[in-house]
C-alpha cells in the first residue's frame, strides 16, 4: 500500500482487512506471506570468485603483456632454449599480472560487502498482535496488515502506518534514512503534503529506524523489497551494475589501444624493411630469413612495451592511499585517489561535514525591563561551539560578562536548562572527548548553563545563604545554594571570567541537579511542543518548563525582568518584542527555545498540562550546528580549483541556506539580516523588512532547492526538463532531500561531463555513493554507506575532501611523470632495436636484458617518481577535463625525442666498442655489418676472429647506457616543466635512493658471474664506464632545452587560448559569485606566495590575504608545497 501516510487509519485497516483489536488471524498470515513473501532483503548472489579473477585480466594493457610473455616463451623455445629457461621471462610477468588481479579481486569483494550490510538494519524480532494475543516472532514473519507494537529502544520492523500512541509521545532516529540526527515526533493523523518526503511522513514508521521514545501501535503496510530500505537495496544494486571505468583507467586503456597499434606498425614495418635480405644465405634461405627478421619484429614489439606500468601504477595510488591515511582519509578503492583529481563537483552533506554536528548555543534574548508598560529587551552572545563547556557569554557590546550567573535572567535560564532536560553529557579522558548520550538541542542547553556558571555568593562561599528577594534569588526565594563539588570546580563556576575549566565533569549542570531533585515529568507532546519537569528542593516545589516560543509565551502571565524589577507582569509589548526576537532568530534559521518557570504549592506530588499556566516568562535561547571553522576556507580554495560545491542535506531549507551562508556559499542576508559574522547581541540595527526578505529570496533564485522543488523541474519526474538541466548547472543546496534526490543529482551532474564526488554517512546515502565517481563516506556513517563508498573520511571533515583532491592531483601529476618516463625508455629501446635492424648489426639487445631493465631497472626509479612533492600552485588551476589525453601531443613530442637519444645513445655504445674502443673490436664498418657472413678463414686474413661478435661488452655497454641515460631522465621528471636548477635532484629522497638502489642491482649483475651469466653481460672497465657516462649525461641538457621551450612557448600559448575560450563556473557558489558553468577555464593562476594576491575567474574568487588561503589549507592538510613557477 503506498498511500498508507494520506488515508485514515481506518481504511488501511479496511485494505488489509485486519481488525486493530485483534490482528490478523493465522490463516490471514498465512495467504499474506504466499502473496508477499517473507518480510527480508533477498541476499545479493555474489558474483563468483572465478569471474572477479577473469574481470581483472580483461584489460588492453594486460592482454598486450599476456601476449608479450606468450610472443617470448615462443621466441625462446624456437632458439632452442630449454622449457624452464624460456618459462623464466613469461613467469615474471605473470607474477606482475597476478598480484595487480589480487588487489582487484580484494577490493571487489569488498564492495559487494555494502548490500549485505543492509541486513544488519533489520529487526531480528517484532511484537505482533494476532488471533488476540500479543505476541513475540522473528521479524522476518511478519506480513503487510499485521499489527505490530512498538517501544523505545526497538527496531521497527516493517514499514508500518500509525494507528495509535500508548503514550503521550512516540519518537523515531530516522538517521539512516535522512541523514538527519534528531529524532522525529510521530502522530497519528493523515499527510496530506503533496509529494512528502520521510521526514514529512509523521504518521509511518520505517523499518530499520529506532524508536528513542515512547511507544506506538500500527499496521503493516510494507515488508521486505518494499520497505523504505529496501527500495535503497535495490537502488544500490542497480548502481553497482551501472559502475564505471576511472578516468584513469579510461586514459590508461587509451594509451594501451595507441599502445597496441604503434607495436604492429612497427613489427609489420620492421619486417617489410628487411623483405630483401630475407633470402641472405647466412640465413639458411627465404623462408628462415622470413622467420629470423619476424623474431627481430616480435622482440621490438617486446620491447616496446612497459611491463612494469601496471605495477608501477599500482604502487603509485596504493602510496597515496598511505599518505591520505595520514590525513583522516581512507580510500578504499586504489583508482579512486587519482579520480578525485579530476573532481569538478563535490556534493557534501551538511551535518557533521560542513558542520560539527554538535549543536550550540548561539545567542539568547531577556526582557531587560518593562517599566511603564513597555519593554525592552536585552541579547546576548555565546561563543563556543562544541560540546565542549569552553566559551563565554558576551553582553550587547560584545564585552565579556565576568560573572553572568549575576544576571537573574541568565542564572535562572540556566536553571532550566539544566533541570528542564533529559540529555547526558560525559567527558571521556582517555579519548579526550564527550560521550553524548539524547536530543542535540538539550544537549545544547546543557553546556550553555556550563557556561554562564554560577553566582559569585556560591562559587565564592559554598555554604552561603542567598537572601530572598536578592537578584541572584529573585523569583525562587532564599535559600542555601551548596555548591557541588567545591565551589564549582575553578572555572566559570568558579565565577571566573574565562573559559570553562573542570573538564572532567559538568559541574554547574551537577550542582543543579545536586540541588533540586526531580519528581515528575511531563513529556513533550505535539500538540503542546513544550515539556516540563517539577524538582523540589530546599522545601519548595517548582516547575520548568521549555518548548516552542510561541507555546511557552502562551502560557506566560508574568515575566522576570533582568534589571533588577523581579518578577512583573508580562505586557502586551514584552510579547510583541520577544516575537520579534523569535523572527530575527529564525530568519537566521536559529533553533530557538522559551524557559519558563513556576513555583507550585508545597506538597505538590505531580503536575498536569493544567498546571502549565500562569508561568513566568525568562528568556529565550537560540541554537544551531555551527560550521566546522575551516569549511569556509576548504570551500574557498575549491572555488581557486575551479571545483564547484553543492551541499545536500535532509534539513530543511532555512537552516541549509544559513549555513550555506555562513561558509560562503550563498550570499549573505541584507541589512539587519545578520549574517555569518554578525553579533548576536546587536541591539541598533537597522530593521529587516519584508522587502529585505523578499531580495534575499530573489538572491537565491535558481541557487537553492529543496527535492520537491527540484523534481517539479522535471515536469513528472522526467531529464529532459531545460529547467532542471539548468538547475543542475547552477544549484548551491539542495535541501529536504531523500535518497533518490541524490542519486538524481549524481546521475544528471555525469551526464553533463562533471565528475562527481558525493559525501553521505546513512544507508540512504549508499545508492548515491556507489553511482558517483567517488563515494565519501564519513567515519561515523554506517557500515552500508561506507561499504559502498570509495573513501571514508574518519574525521567527517569536508578540509579532508580538499585534502584528498590536492592529493589525487598530485599522484595524477606524479602518474604523468613516471609514464613519460618508462615510455621514453621504452621508445629508446624499439629505436636501439629498429636502428640495428636498419643498419644490419649485430643484436643490440637480448629480451632478458630489456625485461631487466623494463622491470627493475626502471620500475624503481618510476615508483620513487610516486612521491614528487606537489606544484604549489596545484589547487589553483581548474580540474583537467575528462578528455584530456594522459599524453598530449606536446608531451608526445617530448617522449618522442627523449626517447630517440636514448636508442641512439644505446646503439652509439655498442657501435663504439665495435669501431672506436682500442681494447675493443676495431673492426671496420662493413665488417660489423656483414657479421652474419663472417668465417674464420676470412676473419683471420682480416685480421679479426669471428668469436667478436659473441664478446658480452658491447652488449653491456648497450645496456649500462640505456641503464644510466634512464637515472639521469629520472631527474629530469621531478617536475614537467620547472628545471633542475630551481629543483634540485634532492627534492625527492626517494628517488635519489631508488636511483642508487637500480644501479647497485645493474652492477651485481655484471659482477656477480650466475647473475652476468643468466643476463649475458660482464664487468666493464674504467675507459668503458666513462663512455657510458659521457652518452649517458646530455639527456639532462636536451630535456632542459625543451623545458625552457615548454616555460617559454608552448605553455604561454595554451594561456592564450584558454583565455579566448573564457571560463566557466569554477566555483559553483561562494557568495552568490559563481557562474556555475561546467568549466573553470577562465580561472587566472592565484599567486600562492604573497599575501594580498588575488585570481578571478569565470566561475569564482579567490583572495589570498596575510598569507594565502592555498597555502594554509595546503600546510593544513600536509602536502608540502614546492615552488616551481618561472
Amino acid at each position: 500500500m503506498n498511500n498508507a501516510h494520506e488515508v485514515e487509519v481506518s481504511q488501511v485497516a479496511a485494505y488489509f482487512n485486519v481488525d486493530l483489536d485483534k490482528g490478523l488471524s493465522d490463516t490471514d498470515v498465512f495467504k499474506a506471506r504466499t502473496r508477499y513473501g517473507r518480510n527480508e532483503l533477498a541476499p545479493e548472489e555474489a558474483t563468483p570468485l572465478w569471474k572477479l579473477i577473469l574481470k581483472q585480466f580483461d584489460d588492453l594493457l594486460v592482454k598486450i603483456l599476456l601476449a608479450a610473455a606468450v610472443a617470448d616463451f615462443v621466441i625462446a623455445m624456437s632458439d632452442g632454449e630449454g622449457v624452464l629457461g624460456a618459462l623464466v621471462e613469461p613467469f615474471v610477468i605473470i607474477l606482475i599480472l597476478i598480484a595487480n588481479a589480487t588487489v582487484g579481486v580484494v577490493t571487489e569483494r569488498n564492495a559487494e560487502q555494502a548490500i549485505e550490510e543492509l541486513k544488519a538494519y533489520e529487526a531480528e524480532n517484532a511484537t505482533v498482535l494476532r488471533n488476540g494475543v500479543l505476541q513475540l516472532v522473528p521479524a522476518g514473519d511478519l506480513v503487510p496488515g499485521d499489527v505490530v507494537e512498538v517501544a523505545v529502544g526497538a527496531k521497527v520492523p516493517a514499514d508500518t502506518r500509525l494507528a495509535g500512541l500508548l503514550g503521550n509521545v512516540l519518537r523515531v532516529d530516522q538517521s539512516i534514512l535522512t541523514g538527519e540526527s534528531h529524532s522525529v515526533d510521530k502522530q497519528v493523523r493523515p499527510v496530506l503534503k503533496d509529494n512528502p518526503v520521510y521526514q514529512d511522513k509523521t504518521n509511518m514508521l520505517f523499518s530499520g529506524t529506532l524508536v528513542t521514545s515512547g511507544r506506538g501501535r500500527g499496521i503493516v503496510v510494507g515488508t521486505g523489497a518494499s520497505t523504505a530500505i529496501g527500495r535503497i537495496r535495490d537502488a544500490l544494486s542497480a548502481a553497482d551494475a551501472a559502475d564505471e571505468k576511472t578516468p584513469l583507467k579510461q586514459k590508461l586503456d587509451e594509451f594501451g589501444e595507441l599502445l597496441s597499434k604503434v607495436i604492429a606498425a612497427i613489427c609489420v614495418i620492421v619486417w617489410l624493411m628487411n623483405i630483401n635480405r630475407f633470402k641472405d644465405p647466412a640465413l639458411g634461405g627465404w623462408l628462415s630469413g622470413a622467420l629470423y627478421y619476424l623474431k627481430i619484429a616480435v622482440a621490438l614489439a617486446v620491447a616496446a612495451i612497459p611491463e612494469g606500468l601496471p605495477a608501477v601504477v599500482t604502487t603509485c595510488l596504493a602510496l597515496g592511499t598511505r599518505k591520505m591515511a595520514k590525513q583522516n582519509a581512507i580510500v578504499r578503492s586504489l583508482p579512486s585517489v587519482e579520480t578525485l583529481g579530476c573532481t569538478t563537483v563535490i556534493c557534501s552533506d551538511k551535518t557533521g561535514t560542513l558542520t560539527t554536528n554538535q549543536m550550540s548555543a548561539v545567542g539568547c534574548a531577556v526582557v531587560q525591563s518593562c517599566a511603564a508598560g513597555g519593554s525592552s529587551l536585552m541579547e546576548f552572545s555565546i561563543t563556543g561551539t562544541t560540546y565542549s563547556p569552553d566559551g563565554m557569554i558576551l553582553g550587547p557590546s560584545g564585552a565579556v560578562l565576568q560573572r553572568p550567573a549575576d544576571s537573574p535572567c541568565l542564572l535562572h535560564l540556566a536553571m532550566g536548562a539544566a533541570l528542564c532536560n533529559d540529555s547526558a553529557l560525559v567527558f571521556r579522558p582517555d579519548k579526550g572527548t564527550y560521550q553524548r548520550i539524547g536530543e542535540a538541542t538539550e544537549l545544547a542547553l546543557r553546556v550553555f548553563a556550563e557556561k554562564v556558571g554560577l553566582p559569585a555568593s556560591v562559587a565564592d562561599h559554598p555554604h552561603v545563604y542567598v537572601p530572598a528577594g536578592s537578584a541572584a534569588a529573585a523569583g525562587l526565594g532564599g535559600g542555601p545554594l551548596s555548591a557541588a563539588g567545591g565551589g564549582g570546580g575553578g572555572g566559570r563556576g568558579a565565577g571566573g571570567s574565562g573559559a570553562v575549566g573542570g573538564r572532567g565533569g559538568l559541574t554547574c549542570n551537577a550542582h543543579w541537579a545536586e540541588r533540586f531533585n526531580r519528581n515528575a515529568t511531563l513529556e513533550f507532546t505535539r500538540d503542546r511542543k513544550m515539556m516540563s519537569v517539577m524538582v523540589v528542593g530546599d522545601g519548595r516545589s517548582i516547575m520548568w518548563s521549555k518548548g516552542a516560543p510561541e507555546s511557552i509565551l502562551a502560557r506566560c502571565s508574568s515575566v522576570l525582568a533582568n534589571n533588577g524589577e523581579g518578577v512583573v507582569p508580562l505586557t502586551d509589548a514584552a510579547r510583541a518584542s520577544l516575537v520579534g526576537a523569535t523572527r530575527r532568530f529564525g530568519r537566521r534559521a536559529l533553533r530557538t527555545l522559551a524557559i519558563a518557570y513556576k513555583p507550585l504549592p508545597g506538597g505538590t506530588k505531580a503536575v498536569t498540562p493544567a498546571d502549565e499556566a500562569g508561568l513566568t516568562f525568562l528568556g529565550l535561547v537560540a541554537m544551531h550546528d555551527p560550521p566546522r571553522p575551516e569549511a569556509a576556507r576548504a570551500l574557498e580554495l575549491c572555488r581557486q580549483a575551479g571545483i564547484r560545491v553543492v551541499m545536500v542535506t535532509g534539513d530543511n531549507k532555512s537552516t541549509a541556506e544559513a549555513v550555506a551562508r555562513q561558509v560562503g556559499m550563498l550570499p549573505p542576508l541584507s541589512r539587519g539580516g545578520g549574517g555569518p559574522s554578525s553579533s548576536y547581541g546587536h541591539q541598533n540595527q537597522s530593521p529587516y523588512d519584508d522587502a529585505d526578505a523578499d531580495a534575499d529570496e530573489a538572491a537565491l533564485h535558481g541557487l537553492s532547492y529543496t527535492g520537491q522543488e527540484f523534481d517539479a523541474l522535471a515536469g513528472g519526474g522526467g531529464f529532459s526538463s531545460d529547467e532542471q538541466a539548468a538547475a543542475v548547472d547552477n544549484v548551491v543546496v539542495l535541501s529536504r532531500v531523500e535518497p533518490m534526490h541524490k542519486l538524481r543529482l549524481v546521475e544528471q551532474l555525469r551526464a553533463r561531463g562533471h565528475v562527481v564526488a558525493m559525501t553521505g554517512d546513512g544507508v540512504n546515502d549508499a545508492p548515491a555513493l556507489s553511482r558517483a565517481d567517488i563515494g565519501v563516506a564519513m567515519g561515523s556513517g554506517t557500515a552500508v554507506a561506507k561499504g559502498a563508498s570509495d573513501m571514508v573520511l574518519a574525521d567527517d571533515n569536508f578540509a579532508t575532501i580538499v585534502a584528498a583532491v590536492a592529493e589525487g592531483r598530485a599522484i595524477y601529476n606524479n602518474t604523468k611523470q613516471f609514464i613519460r618516463y618508462m615510455i621514453s625508455s621504452n621508445i629508446g629501446e624499439v629505436v636501439a632495436i629498429f636502428v640495428a635492424a636498419l643498419l644490419g648489426v649485430p643484436e643490440v639487445l637480448t629480451p632478458v636484458q630489456l625485461l631487466w631493465v623494463n622491470l627493475v631497472t626502471d620500475g624503481l626509479p618510476a615508483t620513487a617518481l610516486g612521491f614528487n612533492r606537489p606544484d604549489k600552485d596545484i589547487m589553483n588551476v581548474r580540474p583537467r577535463r575528462l578528455d584530456e589525453p594522459i599524453v598530449n601531443g606536446w608531451l608526445f613530442v617530448r617522449y618522442l625525442v627523449v626517447g630517440l637519444y636514448v636508442g641512439l645513445a644505446t646503439v652509439a655504445g655498442f657501435l663504439w666498442w665495435f669501431l672506436a674502443h682500442g681494447a675493443g673490436g676495431n673492426l671496420s664498418w662493413g665488417q660489423l655489418t656483414s657479421f652474419q657472413k663472417c668465417t674464420e678463414a676470412s676473419a683471420k686474413a682480416a685480421g679479426y676472429s669471428c668469436a667478436v661478435f659473441e664478446n658480452l661488452h658491447p652488449r653491456t655497454i648497450a645496456m649500462s647506457v640505456l641503464v644510466v641515460v634512464e637515472m639521469f631522465n629520472a631527474l629530469n621528471n621531478l617536475s614537467e616543466d620547472a628545471s633542475l636548477l630551481t629543483i634540485p635532484p634532492w627534492d625527492n629522497r626517494w628517488l635519489l635512493g631508488a636511483i642508487a638502489t637500480s644501479m647497485s642491482l645493474h652492477g651485481l649483475i655484471l659482477y656477480v658471474p650466475p647473475a652476468a651469466a643468466l643476463f649475458g653481460v660482464t664487468g666493464l672497465s674504467a675507459a668503458e664506464w666513462a663512455a657510458v657516462v659521457w652518452l649517458s649525461a646530455p639527456v639532462v641538457l636536451l630535456d632542459e632545452l625543451m623545458k625552457a621551450l615548454s616555460r617559454n612557448v608552448i605553455r604561454p600559448r595554451l594561456q592564450r587560448q584558454q583565455a579566448r575560450n573564457g571560463g566557466g563556473g569554477g566555483g559553483g557558489g561562494g557568495g552568490g559569485r559563481s557562474g556555475g558553468g561546467t568549466g573553470g577555464s577562465g580561472l587566472k593562476e592565484v599567486l600562492i606566495g604573497g599575501g594580498g594576491s588575488s585570481g578571478e575567474g569565470g566561475g569564482g574568487k579567490g583572495h589570498g590575504g596575510g598569507g594565502s588561503t592555498g597555502e594554509a589549507v595546503l600546510s593544513m592538510i600536509g602536502l608540502r608545497a614546492v615552488d616551481k613557477s618561472h
